[in-house]
Protein backbone atom coordinates (compact mmCIF):
# COMPACT_ATOMS: atom_id res chain seq x y z
CA UNK A 1 0.00 0.00 0.00
CA UNK A 2 1.58 3.17 -1.09
CA UNK A 3 1.35 6.11 1.28
CA UNK A 4 1.45 9.84 -0.29
CA UNK A 5 4.29 11.63 1.14
CA UNK A 6 4.07 14.75 3.32
CA UNK A 7 4.00 18.24 1.37
CA UNK A 8 6.66 20.32 2.66
CA UNK A 9 6.16 23.33 5.04
CA UNK A 10 7.34 26.41 3.34
CA UNK A 11 10.73 27.50 4.97
CA UNK A 12 9.15 31.04 6.10
CA UNK A 13 5.93 29.54 7.35
CA UNK A 14 8.50 26.91 9.16
CA UNK A 15 9.80 29.67 10.43
CA UNK A 16 7.23 31.27 11.75
CA UNK A 17 5.63 28.50 13.27
CA UNK A 18 9.07 28.14 15.08
CA UNK A 19 9.08 31.14 16.45
CA UNK A 20 5.32 31.46 17.54
CA UNK A 21 4.01 27.84 17.99
CA UNK A 22 0.92 26.22 17.60
CA UNK A 23 -1.10 26.08 21.14
CA UNK A 24 -4.68 24.01 21.47
CA UNK A 25 -6.05 25.98 24.62
CA UNK A 26 -8.49 23.95 26.93
CA UNK A 27 -12.09 24.45 26.37
CA UNK A 28 -13.55 27.63 27.92
CA UNK A 29 -16.03 26.87 30.81
CA UNK A 30 -20.08 27.77 30.23
CA UNK A 31 -20.63 31.31 31.87
CA UNK A 32 -21.87 31.16 35.24
CA UNK A 33 -25.19 32.82 34.27
CA UNK A 34 -25.50 29.45 32.01
CA UNK A 35 -24.49 27.23 34.34
CA UNK A 36 -27.09 28.32 36.71
CA UNK A 37 -30.04 28.58 33.77
CA UNK A 38 -29.59 24.73 32.86
CA UNK A 39 -28.45 23.49 36.61
CA UNK A 40 -31.78 22.35 38.43
CA UNK A 41 -32.69 19.50 40.21
CA UNK A 42 -35.89 19.61 38.03
CA UNK A 43 -36.04 18.70 34.66
CA UNK A 44 -36.19 21.55 32.88
CA UNK A 45 -38.73 21.47 29.63
CA UNK A 46 -38.50 24.00 26.80
CA UNK A 47 -41.65 26.06 25.28
CA UNK A 48 -43.14 28.71 23.97
CA UNK A 49 -44.00 30.71 26.50
CA UNK A 50 -43.35 34.41 28.27
CA UNK A 51 -41.38 34.67 31.09
CA UNK A 52 -44.05 35.22 33.30
CA UNK A 53 -46.04 32.41 32.33
CA UNK A 54 -43.03 30.09 32.99
CA UNK A 55 -42.15 31.13 36.36
CA UNK A 56 -46.07 30.29 37.07
CA UNK A 57 -45.62 26.97 34.88
CA UNK A 58 -48.96 27.93 33.16
CA UNK A 59 -50.04 26.45 30.21
CA UNK A 60 -47.97 27.06 26.69
CA UNK A 61 -49.42 29.08 23.84
CA UNK A 62 -48.16 26.51 21.39
CA UNK A 63 -50.57 23.50 20.34
CA UNK A 64 -47.46 21.43 19.95
CA UNK A 65 -45.49 23.07 23.14
CA UNK A 66 -49.05 22.02 25.47
CA UNK A 67 -49.68 18.49 24.03
CA UNK A 68 -46.08 17.73 25.97
CA UNK A 69 -46.14 19.87 28.79
CA UNK A 70 -50.20 18.66 29.65
CA UNK A 71 -48.52 14.88 29.22
CA UNK A 72 -45.98 15.46 31.66
CA UNK A 73 -48.08 16.80 34.30
CA UNK A 74 -50.73 13.82 33.93
CA UNK A 75 -47.44 11.45 34.58
CA UNK A 76 -46.99 13.78 37.44
CA UNK A 77 -43.17 14.74 36.56
CA UNK A 78 -41.72 17.32 37.91
CA UNK A 79 -40.03 19.70 35.59
CA UNK A 80 -39.45 23.44 35.23
CA UNK A 81 -40.37 25.78 32.36
CA UNK A 82 -37.93 28.03 30.63
CA UNK A 83 -39.24 30.07 27.39
CA UNK A 84 -37.00 29.55 23.96
CA UNK A 85 -37.44 29.22 21.08
CA UNK A 86 -37.08 26.94 18.18
CA UNK A 87 -33.76 28.23 17.56
CA UNK A 88 -32.64 27.00 21.27
CA UNK A 89 -33.37 23.75 20.46
CA UNK A 90 -31.32 21.12 19.03
CA UNK A 91 -33.56 19.41 16.64
CA UNK A 92 -34.54 22.86 15.65
CA UNK A 93 -38.31 22.45 17.54
CA UNK A 94 -39.57 22.60 20.51
CA UNK A 95 -40.31 21.41 22.58
CA UNK A 96 -37.40 19.39 24.47
CA UNK A 97 -36.39 18.76 28.27
CA UNK A 98 -33.32 18.78 29.66
CA UNK A 99 -33.00 16.34 32.03
CA UNK A 100 -31.94 17.01 36.02
CA UNK A 101 -28.68 18.11 36.44
CA UNK A 102 -26.87 18.71 39.61
CA UNK A 103 -25.05 22.53 39.79
CA UNK A 104 -21.60 22.50 39.29
CA UNK A 105 -20.66 23.88 42.55
CA UNK A 106 -22.37 20.74 44.09
CA UNK A 107 -19.49 18.96 44.11
CA UNK A 108 -16.06 17.87 42.13
CA UNK A 109 -17.66 14.62 41.09
CA UNK A 110 -21.04 16.00 40.07
CA UNK A 111 -19.28 19.14 37.98
CA UNK A 112 -16.85 16.79 36.43
CA UNK A 113 -20.04 14.22 34.94
CA UNK A 114 -20.95 14.97 31.43
CA UNK A 115 -24.40 16.98 31.01
CA UNK A 116 -27.34 14.87 30.56
CA UNK A 117 -28.48 14.74 26.57
CA UNK A 118 -31.54 16.64 25.54
CA UNK A 119 -35.12 14.64 25.30
CA UNK A 120 -36.95 15.68 21.76
CA UNK A 121 -40.39 15.88 21.99
CA UNK A 122 -40.11 12.24 19.86
CA UNK A 123 -38.74 10.67 22.92
CA UNK A 124 -41.13 12.88 25.76
CA UNK A 125 -44.09 10.02 26.26
CA UNK A 126 -40.89 7.48 26.84
CA UNK A 127 -39.83 9.87 29.58
CA UNK A 128 -42.84 10.40 31.15
CA UNK A 129 -43.33 7.02 31.33
CA UNK A 130 -40.48 6.40 33.04
CA UNK A 131 -39.52 9.42 35.54
CA UNK A 132 -43.48 10.19 36.42
CA UNK A 133 -45.18 9.32 39.53
CA UNK A 134 -47.98 7.67 37.82
CA UNK A 135 -48.84 6.40 34.90
CA UNK A 136 -51.56 7.72 32.08
CA UNK A 137 -53.52 5.74 30.51
CA UNK A 138 -52.10 3.99 27.66
CA UNK A 139 -53.77 3.28 23.85
CA UNK A 140 -53.05 0.32 21.83
CA UNK A 141 -52.26 2.15 18.46
CA UNK A 142 -55.05 0.89 15.92
CA UNK A 143 -56.86 2.49 12.79
CA UNK A 144 -59.57 3.96 14.79
CA UNK A 145 -57.28 5.67 16.89
CA UNK A 146 -55.28 6.89 13.89
CA UNK A 147 -58.31 8.10 12.22
CA UNK A 148 -59.23 10.80 15.21
CA UNK A 149 -55.42 11.37 15.69
CA UNK A 150 -56.00 12.48 11.67
CA UNK A 151 -58.76 15.07 12.77
CA UNK A 152 -56.19 16.98 14.80
CA UNK A 153 -53.49 16.91 12.54
CA UNK A 154 -54.97 17.87 9.55
CA UNK A 155 -58.42 20.09 9.52
CA UNK A 156 -58.10 21.32 13.38
CA UNK A 157 -53.94 22.35 12.97
CA UNK A 158 -55.02 23.92 9.73
CA UNK A 159 -57.68 26.04 10.64
CA UNK A 160 -55.11 26.78 13.88
CA UNK A 161 -52.71 27.75 11.16
CA UNK A 162 -55.05 29.96 8.96
CA UNK A 163 -56.32 31.64 12.00
CA UNK A 164 -53.59 32.48 13.86
CA UNK A 165 -51.19 33.24 11.34
CA UNK A 166 -52.80 34.29 8.22
CA UNK A 167 -55.81 36.16 9.05
CA UNK A 168 -55.16 39.73 9.16
CA UNK A 169 -57.56 40.52 12.30
CA UNK A 170 -54.77 38.47 14.63
CA UNK A 171 -51.53 40.18 13.01
CA UNK A 172 -51.17 41.71 16.76
CA UNK A 173 -51.51 38.47 18.06
CA UNK A 174 -48.85 37.07 16.24
CA UNK A 175 -46.41 39.22 16.40
CA UNK A 176 -46.70 39.33 20.71
CA UNK A 177 -46.56 35.60 20.34
CA UNK A 178 -43.75 34.73 18.39
CA UNK A 179 -42.50 37.78 16.60
CA UNK A 180 -41.46 40.91 19.00
CA UNK A 181 -39.86 38.21 21.99
CA UNK A 182 -37.37 37.10 19.42
CA UNK A 183 -36.49 40.80 18.06
CA UNK A 184 -36.57 44.16 18.48
CA UNK A 185 -35.57 45.16 15.58
CA UNK A 186 -38.13 46.50 12.87
CA UNK A 187 -36.21 44.87 9.68
CA UNK A 188 -35.72 41.12 11.62
CA UNK A 189 -39.76 41.39 12.64
CA UNK A 190 -40.83 41.99 9.43
CA UNK A 191 -38.64 39.04 7.86
CA UNK A 192 -39.59 36.71 10.64
CA UNK A 193 -43.53 37.57 10.42
CA UNK A 194 -42.93 36.95 6.51
CA UNK A 195 -41.68 33.68 7.24
CA UNK A 196 -44.02 32.34 9.66
CA UNK A 197 -46.74 32.97 7.08
CA UNK A 198 -44.95 31.71 4.71
CA UNK A 199 -44.51 28.15 6.56
CA UNK A 200 -47.70 28.20 7.63
CA UNK A 201 -49.06 28.31 4.11
CA UNK A 202 -46.94 25.51 2.98
CA UNK A 203 -48.17 23.57 5.81
CA UNK A 204 -51.55 24.22 5.37
CA UNK A 205 -51.34 23.26 1.26
CA UNK A 206 -49.66 20.50 1.89
CA UNK A 207 -52.24 19.03 3.48
CA UNK A 208 -55.07 20.25 1.30
CA UNK A 209 -56.84 17.97 -0.57
CA UNK A 210 -56.74 20.74 -2.95
CA UNK A 211 -53.01 20.69 -3.67
CA UNK A 212 -53.26 17.37 -4.59
CA UNK A 213 -50.08 16.54 -2.97
CA UNK A 214 -47.83 17.75 -5.53
CA UNK A 215 -46.10 20.70 -6.12
CA UNK A 216 -46.97 23.15 -8.59
CA UNK A 217 -45.64 26.73 -9.62
CA UNK A 218 -49.24 28.35 -10.03
CA UNK A 219 -50.47 29.04 -6.62
CA UNK A 220 -53.01 27.33 -5.38
CA UNK A 221 -55.82 28.97 -3.08
CA UNK A 222 -57.46 27.54 0.04
CA UNK A 223 -61.41 27.60 0.51
CA UNK A 224 -61.04 29.15 3.71
CA UNK A 225 -64.86 28.70 4.02
CA UNK A 226 -64.72 24.87 3.78
CA UNK A 227 -61.21 25.14 5.65
CA UNK A 228 -63.12 26.13 8.63
CA UNK A 229 -66.07 24.13 7.99
CA UNK A 230 -63.81 21.44 8.20
CA UNK A 231 -62.65 22.15 11.66
CA UNK A 232 -66.21 22.30 12.64
CA UNK A 233 -66.63 18.82 11.50
CA UNK A 234 -63.61 17.39 12.72
CA UNK A 235 -64.73 19.03 16.74
CA UNK A 236 -67.88 17.67 16.06
CA UNK A 237 -66.50 14.14 15.57
CA UNK A 238 -64.38 14.42 18.54
CA UNK A 239 -67.35 15.67 20.62
CA UNK A 240 -69.31 12.78 19.30
CA UNK A 241 -66.38 10.36 20.03
CA UNK A 242 -66.31 11.68 23.35
CA UNK A 243 -69.89 11.05 24.23
CA UNK A 244 -69.72 7.64 23.85
CA UNK A 245 -67.30 7.41 26.93
CA UNK A 246 -68.47 6.40 30.17
CA UNK A 247 -65.52 8.04 32.12
CA UNK A 248 -65.40 11.24 30.48
CA UNK A 249 -62.09 10.65 28.87
CA UNK A 250 -61.47 9.28 25.07
CA UNK A 251 -61.90 6.28 23.67
CA UNK A 252 -63.48 4.87 27.51
CA UNK A 253 -60.29 5.46 28.79
CA UNK A 254 -59.84 5.21 33.27
CA UNK A 255 -57.73 8.35 33.04
CA UNK A 256 -56.21 11.11 30.38
CA UNK A 257 -54.20 9.75 28.02
CA UNK A 258 -51.55 11.24 25.13
CA UNK A 259 -54.95 11.52 23.27
CA UNK A 260 -56.59 14.23 25.68
CA UNK A 261 -53.72 15.76 26.04
CA UNK A 262 -53.30 16.37 22.35
CA UNK A 263 -57.18 17.24 21.79
CA UNK A 264 -56.83 19.71 25.17
CA UNK A 265 -53.55 21.39 23.66
CA UNK A 266 -56.04 23.07 20.91
CA UNK A 267 -59.20 23.12 22.28
CA UNK A 268 -57.62 25.32 25.22
CA UNK A 269 -55.56 27.44 23.07
CA UNK A 270 -58.64 28.22 20.63
CA UNK A 271 -60.94 29.49 23.62
CA UNK A 272 -57.95 31.27 25.18
CA UNK A 273 -56.75 32.77 21.90
CA UNK A 274 -59.54 32.77 19.30
CA UNK A 275 -62.50 32.92 20.55
CA UNK A 276 -64.98 35.55 19.70
CA UNK A 277 -66.65 35.39 22.84
CA UNK A 278 -70.23 33.84 23.49
CA UNK A 279 -72.45 36.70 22.34
CA UNK A 280 -73.53 34.98 19.18
CA UNK A 281 -71.04 37.72 17.17
CA UNK A 282 -69.86 36.91 14.06
CA UNK A 283 -71.00 33.11 13.37
CA UNK A 284 -69.74 33.23 9.94
CA UNK A 285 -67.46 30.40 9.73
CA UNK A 286 -64.60 32.82 8.21
CA UNK A 287 -64.42 34.84 11.01
CA UNK A 288 -61.38 32.73 12.39
CA UNK A 289 -61.96 34.40 16.11
CA UNK A 290 -65.02 32.12 16.42
CA UNK A 291 -62.42 28.54 16.74
CA UNK A 292 -63.01 28.96 19.95
CA UNK A 293 -67.11 29.04 20.04
CA UNK A 294 -66.31 26.12 17.52
CA UNK A 295 -65.24 23.95 20.76
CA UNK A 296 -68.05 25.17 22.82
CA UNK A 297 -71.38 24.50 19.95
CA UNK A 298 -69.14 21.37 19.39
CA UNK A 299 -71.39 18.33 20.09
CA UNK A 300 -73.47 18.92 23.34
CA UNK A 301 -70.37 20.78 25.00
CA UNK A 302 -68.35 17.35 25.40
CA UNK A 303 -65.15 19.15 24.12
CA UNK A 304 -65.96 22.69 26.63
CA UNK A 305 -66.40 20.33 29.36
CA UNK A 306 -62.98 17.77 28.84
CA UNK A 307 -61.17 21.43 28.23
CA UNK A 308 -62.31 22.48 31.34
CA UNK A 309 -61.94 19.37 33.43
CA UNK A 310 -58.39 19.27 32.53
CA UNK A 311 -57.72 22.70 33.03
CA UNK A 312 -58.77 22.35 36.76
CA UNK A 313 -57.10 19.06 37.37
CA UNK A 314 -53.28 20.03 35.77
CA UNK A 315 -53.74 24.08 36.42
CA UNK A 316 -56.10 24.66 39.67
CA UNK A 317 -57.52 28.08 39.73
CA UNK A 318 -56.06 29.10 36.10
CA UNK A 319 -58.67 30.38 33.85
CA UNK A 320 -58.76 31.34 30.11
CA UNK A 321 -57.71 34.44 30.72
CA UNK A 322 -54.75 33.65 32.86
CA UNK A 323 -54.71 33.59 37.23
Amino acid sequence: MSVWPSPAVPRPLQQLFDRVPLLTYDANVLPARSQSATSSRLPTLYVFSTDSDARLGAPSYNPGCLKWQTFLKLARVEFQIVPATNHASPTGALPFLLPARPSPSASASASASPAPAPVSSARLQKYALEHGQHKPAEQTPTLRLDAYQALLDVPIRNAWLQALYLEPRHAALLDRLYVAPASSSRWVQATLRHQLRRAAEAEILKTSSSAGGSASATPILVDESAMYAGARDALDALADLLAESETDWFFGAPSPSLFDASVFAYTHLMRRLLDGGADGEGEDLKIPARLGALVRAAGTGELERHQSRLLEMLWPGESLSGR
